[in-house]
């Protein structure tokens, strides 16, 4: 079973469009679904987290892998 519902591929992009692309995908979500984030853009380990913390969104995982970053947002449920 996978750990998430969908993907945001934005790599090559940077501040502050993988963000951006985030809000609009969180918005179209079920709450307690889950967004899987690919991301290049080293200012999206600011970003994300905050995100997350200022919309209630829980930050699931982070990972970072080379030049790739990961991060899994689920949704909140109220």
């Amino acid at each position: 079973m996978s750990d998430h519902n969908q993907v945001l591929d934005t790599q090559g992009l940077y501040c502050p469009e993988p963000v951006m692309m985030l809000h609009g995908v969180v918005r179209k979500m079920a709450p307690g679904e889950v967004v899987k984030i690919i991301a290049t853009d080293p200012s999206t380990e600011r970003d994300i987290p905050k995100f997350c913390n200022f919309l209630g969104h829980p930050l699931v995982k982070q990972e970072h892998d080379g030049e790739l970053y990961y991060y899994w947002v689920q949704k909140k449920v109220s």
